[in-house]
């Protein structure tokens, strides 16, 4: 694989080296600096990301919508199922990332699940255009235990197109940013600086996108029918796969080196087969180590400044790099030897995965904004003008509008001030930024608990319809953290990023979004089976009626949630900069200041403490 390249020394041993990138043209030729990539090429890659998200956004935050109205499924069950399409999508991308790294390579890999997507598009517009596909119409808030729920051959197509949308935007969308990513070459200093600005760019088309969904398709799909709206999410995704073709002779592509997986079991197979051995107490002594300790104690300098130094966390899977001696002096097998490099490799991405988790929560918070809020918004008065109602979903295009002017806000004046402060070139370590945005999150659910029981009271006390604007604040304080933890994500995972691994790593992080999704799905079936004690006694959220529900208390239980979710990420935090403050004093130590044995130097994990 190209993350590590294997090659025999005069000896006969094998040696690991790290192997120079290679970027090829469309027809398999090496890349020409002057000829491909660039921002010209990532522009091609930010169209498909603009309208890929625009496609996707305007299905998934009204498809609670169609799935009560259109499908007459109970409003429970259609939020599990909004849930568990989102949660699906993002958990696919870990196979687009596999597939992208190991075989097909990020064009390929976004070519043809990107047509799986539209071609989902198309039969979800064809199911709700045709009636023999859909249940008898039926007004659910008014007769809504006389409709007729969707079973059958008609359940069926549903889920097959769902599905296939599914399936191709989660395997496009760690592609869209590692192939825009690959067109900037990160060994020369000039292109590298680009690539902050290509990730700014990326995240303001997938504003732009949200917003256009959110604002534009939701409102054809309230006033022109939702197969109409299926139909423009089509046209929007042929739009998006238009603009990647068009960019082919300008990209410099990565080309995939064969299972990423391989050096990772190679690791943990090595370490269990050597369990018993015992690590040597100098590091340098390990199989592949570039700790070449003096007798001053400092690190020398390392002949291969692509290798990585040996470091003392998860000591238990050094042992993979133990050479056992024997009379034979027969060189082992990959699979019972590693090298330093490999296994600190693998190490990264054990460490990584508690930052990780702690965004789950974060996720679970954003289901709802995509469920109940939107239903909270059906039950409120939705009327701007006289002849001009706003579609609840749209209430969703809240955040983005805020982060279209924040981002730019942020990166212009805030980063530049937070600079001068903390001498941190991104103004603030991307931990801290997740860390500010897990606890601004936990305040958009005490927004909505608090909104929700002042719209219940006026509904069932004084048969009142509030505005809708009173639920905005939710959805702006969401905004706001929104741009702290998902940006903040996306960039912490990018400074671990592994030679070979980009779509891969990126993949990682939608994982979240998945998990999150997933947690709601639970949540609000064991949440209501607990609260409720008897057949007469509903739960929180199983009645079709938020008048009926108590959809406050769960905001509340969330916000509590999510409060501990941030207590729980400042432990961890701490526990993965901690953890690395060996490497980094070794590295400050060092008289030349060199970053031996480091790759990404400025990108590595000295900078991401918390204080």
């Amino acid at each position: 694989m190209d993350m590590e390249a294997r090659r025999h020394d005069t000896k006969g041993e094998s040696v690991c080296v790290m192997s120079e990138e290679i970027t090829v043209d469309w027809r398999g030729k090496p890349s020409n600096p002057n000829k491909h990539g660039g921002m010209r090429a990532a522009a091609f890659v930010l169209g498909l990301q603009g309208f890929e998200i625009m496609a996707i956004a305007a299905v998934g935050n009204n498809l609670i919508t169609y799935v009560i109205n259109e499908m007459h499924f109970p409003l429970s069950k259609s939020a599990n199922i909004v849930t568990d399409f989102v949660g699906t999508i993002f958990i696919l991308a870990l196979l687009g990332g596999y597939l992208s790294d190991s075989y097909l390579g990020c064009f390929w890999t976004m070519l043809i699940f990107g047509f799986v997507e539209l071609s989902g598009f198309i039969l979800l517009s064809v199911q709700a255009h045709l009636p023999q596909l859909k249940p008898p119409q039926c007004n659910m808030l008014a007769d809504g235990e006389n409709c007729t729920e969707a079973k059958g051959f008609k359940t069926l197509i549903f889920f097959l197109a769902l599905y296939m949308v599914a399936l191709g935007s989660g395997c496009v969308k760690p592609n869209m940013i590692a192939h825009g990513g690959d067109q900037f070459d990160q060994s020369n200093p000039k292109k590298s600086k680009k690539l902050s600005t290509y990730f700014n760019a990326a995240y303001f088309a997938f504003s732009m996108g949200e917003l256009f969904a959110l604002t534009l398709l939701v409102w054809v799909q309230t006033n022109s029918g939702m197969d109409v709206g299926f139909g423009v999410s089509a046209a929007v995704m042929a739009m998006g796969l238009i603009s990647l073709v068009s960019g082919t002779l300008y990209y410099r592509n990565k080309p995939p080196q064969g299972s990423i997986f391989t050096p990772i079991a190679q690791v943990f197979v090595a370490a269990m087969f050597k369990r018993k051995q015992i690590c040597p107490p100098n590091p340098h002594m390990l199989y592949g180590s570039q700790n070449n300790v003096s007798s001053n104690g400092l690190v020398a300098p390392s002949s291969d400044p692509g290798k990585l130094v040996h470091t003392q966390r998860f000591r238990f899977l050094d042992k993979a790099c133990i050479k056992v001696e024997d009379a034979s002096n027969r060189k082992e097998s990959p699979w019972r030897l590693c090298s330093v490099t490999q296994v600190e490799q693998v190490k990264i991405l054990i460490s990584v995965i508690p930052i990780f988790a702690c965004t789950i929560v974060f996720n679970t918070i954003l289901a709802q904004l995509q469920t109940f809020s939107v239903q909270q918004g059906s039950a409120m008065d939705t009327q701007l003008t006289k002849s001009f109602h706003i579609p609840p979903a749209s209430l969703q295009s809240i955040p983005y509008i805020i982060l279209i002017f924040v981002v730019p806000l942020y990166e212009t004046f805030f980063v530049p001030f937070a600079r001068k402060i903390t001498g941190h070139e991104s103004g603030i370590s991307p931990l801290q930024r997740i860390g500010a945005g897990l606890f601004f999150v936990t305040f958009s659910m005490v927004s909505a608990a608090i909104m929700e029981k002042k719209r219940r009271d006026a509904a069932v006390d004084s048969n009142k319809i509030l505005s809708i604007f009173w639920i905005t604040p939710q959805f702006l304080i969401f905004g706001l953290s929104e741009m702290l933890t998902a940006v903040g994500l996306i960039e912490f995972f990018y400074k671990q990023s592994l030679k070979g691994m980009q779509a891969f790593s990126t993949a990682i992080t939608y994982c979240s979004y998945s998990f999150g999704f997933y947690l709601s799905s639970l949540l609000v079936s064991l949440v209501n089976k607990v609260t409720s004690s008897s057949s007469t006694n509903k739960g929180w959220l199983s009645d079709n009626d938020l008048n009926k529900d108590r959809l406050d208390l769960f905001y509340w239980m969330l916000a509590v949630l999510g409060f501990l979710n941030f207590l729980n990420y400042l432990f961890w935090a701490r526990w993965y900069s901690y953890g690395l403050i060996s490497v980094s004093t070794t590295r400050q130590q060092n008289p030349h200041g060199d970053n031996y044995g480091f790759t990404n130097s400025s990108k590595h994990v000295g900078d991401e403490s918390i204080p």
